[in-house]
C-alpha cells in the first residue's frame, strides 16, 4: 500500500469506529428517563411531583404516622384546642389535667362547676370527639377544687402537721 491509499485506509476505520460508537449511544438509555418509548429525559415540570419540596406539616404527619405517634398527637389537641373544643364559658371555669388511656381528667374550679361539667358529660364527649378524633377520650373524670397542701419539700413527719396547734 502506498500513502494515498493507506491513508484512504485510515479514513474508512475512522468512519466505522465513530458510527460504532454513534450507535451504541443511541442504544444507552440517558439518565432519568423511562424505559419505554420516549427517548428524552422526563423533567419535573409545572405540576406536583414527588421530588419538590413538600409542606412541613405533611411531612411530620407522615413521620408521626409511620413511628404510631398518632394516639399521642391527638391526645395533645385536646390540651391545645380545649377552648375551641369545649366553648370559651366552660374552658374559663374548668382546665384539662390528664389525659390516660382515653380517660381525660379535668379541674374545675368550684363544685358548683364539677357538677355542671358532670352534667354536660355527654355532650362535651361528643365536642372534643367531633374535634380530635373519635376514641381518644372515651371517659370524663370531673375534680372539684382540692384544699391546699400543707406538705412542702420531700421530708414528712407523720400526724396531723401544723392543724396540732390550732385552737
Amino acid at each position: 500500500m502506498r500513502g494515498p491509499d493507506l491513508a484512504r485506509a485510515a479514513l474508512e476505520a475512522a468512519r466505522q469506529s465513530a458510527d460504532a460508537k454513534r450507535a451504541q449511544r443511541k442504544r444507552r438509555v440517558p439518565r432519568g428517563t423511562s424505559t419505554g418509548s420516549r427517548s428524552r429525559r422526563r423533567w419535573s415540570g409545572p405540576g406536583a411531583d414527588e421530588r419538590d419540596p413538600q409542606p412541613l406539616g405533611r411531612l411530620a404527619s407522615r413521620i408521626a404516622m409511620d413511628r404510631g405517634w398518632n394516639e399521642q398527637l391527638a391526645g395533645g389537641q385536646v390540651f391545645g384546642k380545649w377552648a375551641a373544643l369545649v366553648g370559651a364559658e366552660v374552658a374559663k371555669h374548668a382546665k384539662p389535667v390528664a389525659l390516660k388511656d382515653g380517660e381525660l381528667t379535668v379541674a374545675a374550679e368550684s363544685t358548683a362547676w364539677a357538677t355542671q361539667l358532670r352534667l354536660l358529660q355527654r355532650q362535651l364527649l361528643g365536642q372534643i370527639a367531633a374535634g380530635v378524633g373519635k376514641g381518644v377520650v372515651k371517659r370524663l373524670k370531673v375534680q372539684g377544687p382540692t384544699a391546699p397542701s400543707w406538705r412542702h419539700g420531700h421530708f414528712h413527719v407523720p400526724g396531723r402537721g401544723p392543724r396540732d396547734t390550732y385552737g
